[in-house]
């Protein structure tokens, strides 16, 4: 099902349906808490056995009760959002097919996965599914052509899993500046920060789009890399993965706080040392 890149009062219209996205994705749940994914590490690696007494969570600078401290516990819908404008041809091609299959086969039965092509397009090559063979069927067949709507194709990405309750992991690839977009970065900053998705950004050193996908990572509590060598694509994605894995999901429902606006996160531990990873805030309704 194609994404159809029709841009009209500010809404993108999705697949052949032309259903339209006339608002941003929430932060919040359905049950009006607010759940944020915390990486917890000591000396690079994850800190297991913590609960929701562990944790200090400051929105605005109020303290919140933790309700929840989950590990593990829900499944990782796995969003892959690929440059496939013409230069992503040949060995790179071929590298980022490899690096798919890889991160795909890591999956569980639980675990769902869909994929996402941009170029001067903008389409849904195959909606979440459980079986991750549909995938690797999808990244087999798409074939690059044209420039690089990576804006828009990120956008498409975040919205793949908005209204699913599983973790919802976006990996993009692209090889170059965005040259094709309707969208413009700051929207694409503004959904990410709307979202629940955390973003993990790969691109080859010096292809030129860090700057936003370093802006879109940090306000999702994700990493924007930059590989030496395309060889080391699959070994990153399947690395992404087992580190989204052991993610902390914490939930709160906010208390002392006004609902609407940007709402700044502040997250911590409680008597213990170790790097704490979350995003900066998120926007209420």
């Amino acid at each position: 099902m194609p994404w159809c890149r029709c841009v009209a009062a500010g809404a993108l219209a999705v697949g052949t349906s032309a259903v339209t996205v006339a608002q941003q994705p929430t932060f919040s749940s359905r049950l009006e808490a607010v759940r944020v994914d915390v990486l917890v590490t000591d000396n690079g690696r994850p800190v297991r056995g913590l609960g929701p007494g562990d944790f200090v969570i400051l929105d605005n600078g109020a303290p919140q009760t933790v309700d929840l401290a989950s590990f593990e516990t829900l499944p990782v819908n796995v969003i892959l959002a690929f440059d496939h404008s013409r230069s992503v041809t040949g060995d790179r091609l071929a590298r980022l097919q490899d690096a798919a299959r890889a991160v795909l086969g890591a999956l569980t039965p639980r675990d769902q996965a869909a994929l996402v092509t941009f170029s001067h397009r903008v389409e849904l090559r195959q909606p979440l599914t459980h079986d991750s063979r549909l995938v690797v069927d999808a990244v087999a067949a798409a074939q690059p052509d044209g420039e690089t709507s990576l804006f828009d194709g990120v956008y498409a990405g975040l919205l793949v899993g908005v209204n699913d309750a599983a973790r919802n992991l976006v990996l993009v690839f692209s090889d170059g500046v965005d040259t094709a977009s309707w969208l413009a970065a700051e929207q694409i900053i503004e959904t990410g920060k709307r979202s629940d998705a955390v973003v993990y950004a790969l691109s080859p050193k010096g292809a030129g789009s860090a700057p936003f996908l370093r802006d879109l990572t940090h306000q999702t509590a994700g990493s924007a890399i930059e590989v030496e060598s395309l060889r080391e694509l699959s070994a990153r994605f399947v690395a992404i993965l087992e580190e989204f894995r052991h993610r902390y999901l914490l939930s709160y429902s906010p208390t002392g706080v006004a609902g609407p606006g940007w709402h700044r996160l502040e997250v911590r531990l409680k008597n213990r040392r170790a790097t704490v990873k979350a995003r900066p805030g998120y926007i209420g309704k």
